[in-house]
């Protein structure tokens, strides 16, 4: 499975130290590890939705 950080969270791979970034990490299904953070909703199974870029739009 692929997990992501919540939005808003900073989620350490316990095995590496390292932040997750955006692009999410793939783990094991059944890691203990990773099902408690996915419970307490500190990483999620869906990537952030990126925002949107704007145009310029009527600059006057």
């Amino acid at each position: 499975m692929k997990v992501y950080p919540s939005p808003g969270l900073s989620v350490r791979d316990p095995a590496t130290m390292n932040l997750l970034d955006e692009n999410g990490l793939e783990v094991s299904d059944g890691d203990l590890h990773w099902d408690r953070m996915l419970r307490d909703k500190d990483v999620t199974l869906t990537p952030a939705a990126k925002a949107k870029p704007t145009t310029g739009g009527d600059k006057q």
